[in-house]
């Protein structure tokens, strides 16, 4: 192991916030001949498996993570890995810990904490505009690099296998899906993200009627079930599966989600329905056919992570109509 260009990078959550960050390392290898040892949550490992940049990742469980474990579990990765650059792609508590126990440099990104929160609070127009300016995607790089870097060649990248190509296609046939379905994601981890499940199946009879094939992907414990024709995977793929699944379909339809990252990394256009958050945070599919749909209203945003209570009854979300996503599918 190369102690100058091997780096270990630390980026524990979430699902697409770990996503967001292949394009940064695709960056940095095509740059500076990087390999990188990813440190993460076991939970996360399978999307960047295959990576060819990517040597080794350290997948933690929670039990991994507690207050005495974890400062004892710091001291032997920065053991393994003395000499190395740690590059803090988190800054969270948990990161600092591992800083400090760190036996050589330490890169971190600013995540503009303040900024974000002081537009959650004023809606100044030259803070969105200065938040809007640069995606997490760039926030990252510029952890390495004074000068900001395009956000389009930072796009998040998931390699995939043959074999997973070769078993997704063989669903797709099986269901007769063709080759331009429509891939629906109608769950969200908080219910003040979730575009109303109403709106969902008005969507599905629209796509329906208008002969668009579609099929629904994720994970929940409440399945999505329409009416009518359709093809639902809920809670039936791995998520590499998903992955695959997802690069076979023309488009995306999703909230603000683990899955918009993953259609983004495997080339898939997404369009993503935002309410209470927004595109100021930086997690926001950033591809040349990636279209965000969201409501002006004066409360907007309203959460850094979609888990406030909402007084409207979501009606950021409420006011994005089925017929106005058809509309976009159609004229894509």
């Amino acid at each position: 192991m190369n102690t100058n260009t091997h780096k270990v990078i630390f980026r524990l959550s979430a699902l697409g916030d770990v996503v967001l960050t292949t394009g940064v390392l695709e960056y940095w290898a095509a740059e500076y001949g990087f390999t990188y040892t990813v440190i993460t949550k076991s939970a996360n490992v399978p999307v960047l498996e295959n990576n060819p940049h990517i040597e080794n990742v350290i997948g933690l469980e929670e039990k991994d993570l507690g207050d005495l474990t974890w400062l004892k579990k710091a001291g032997e990765i920065s053991a393994q890995y003395e000499g190395c650059e740690l590059i803090d792609l988190h800054s969270t508590l948990r990161s600092q810990i591992l800083s400090a126990r760190w036996k050589g440099k330490v890169s971190r990104y600013k995540k503009y904490s303040l900024e974000r929160r002081a537009f959650k609070i004023t809606r100044a127009p030259f803070l969105e505009k200065k938040l809007d300016n640069l995606s997490v995607t760039q926030r990252y790089a510029a952890a390495l690099t004074d000068s900001p870097v395009p956000a389009d060649v930072l796009l998040p990248r998931i390699y995939l296998s043959e074999s997973e190509l070769d078993f997704a296609q063989a669903i797709i046939d099986e269901h007769e899906l063709g080759d331009s379905f429509i891939a629906l994601h109608p769950y969200a981890t908080h219910p003040d993200k979730a575009w109303p499940r109403e709106h969902w199946l008005k969507l599905c009879g629209l796509l329906n009627r208008n002969k668009i094939r579609w099929a629904v992907i994720g994970r929940d414990k409440d399945i999505f079930e329409s009416s009518g024709p359709e093809c639902n995977f809920t809670n039936q793929l791995q998520l590499r599966e998903t992955c695959a699944v997802l690069q076979k379909a023309s488009r995306l339809v999703t909230g603000d989600s683990g899955p918009m990252h993953l259609a983004a990394a495997v080339g898939t256009p997404v369009t993503a329905l935002f309410g209470p958050t927004s595109k100021a945070w930086g997690f926001y599919p950033a591809g040349p056919n990636d279209v965000v749909l969201e409501s002006k209203m004066d409360c907007r945003p309203c959460s850094l992570h979609g888990k406030s209570s909402c007084r409207k009854d979501r009606q950021c979300l409420r006011d994005i109509s089925p017929e106005q996503v058809l509309k976009h599918l159609i004229d894509q």
